[in-house]
């Protein structure tokens, strides 16, 4: 994912968004350009290409590709809001309405705020945009706190 400077961080979270973020294992959000340009612990900000990557085979933006940015907004965000170091945050369930087609060449902005933040579960909700501010996907994610395996 992002391995970039101009991202705004909040200081409070600022150390363990920075761990995060110079990771060196790849996921799903390297695969598929997900660049982060927020994060704070009420809101979530990221764009995506839509490129070869996140498209389908008619060329317009996958909806997979928009939950796999929905995920990854609402699941690092509902971590950074953990104090404690011992748990993690795992999607539990996710939907998604698609409501307008990307073509290729363009990009979207995943915007997610949360709507719960609880001891065993947070709601996050992302509404994906054209870069004009068109709303392309709304999505909600439950997210379930479990201890991490590390």
């Amino acid at each position: 994912m992002t391995k970039r400077s101009d991202i705004e961080i909040e200081d409070y979270i600022r150390d363990k968004a920075l761990i995060m973020l110079n990771g060196e294992s790849k996921n799903m959000g390297d695969a598929i350009g997900i660049q982060f340009t927020k994060l704070h612990r009420t809101e979530m900000i990221a764009e995506m290409p839509v490129n070869e990557n996140t498209v389908q085979p008619f060329g317009i933006l996958h909806g997979g590709a928009s939950v796999a940015l929905a995920e990854t907004l609402a699941s690092v965000g509902a971590w950074l809001n953990l104090s404690d170091e011992s748990k993690t945050a795992v999607g539990l369930e996710i939907n998604a309405n698609h409501v307008k087609a990307v073509r290729k060449g363009q990009k979207v902005i995943g915007i997610a705020k949360p709507i719960h933040r609880g001891a065993q579960t947070q709601v996050w909700e992302t509404r994906i945009e054209t870069e004009s501010g068109k709303l392309v996907c709304i999505s909600r994610c439950t997210l379930a706190i479990i201890q991490s395996k590390k």
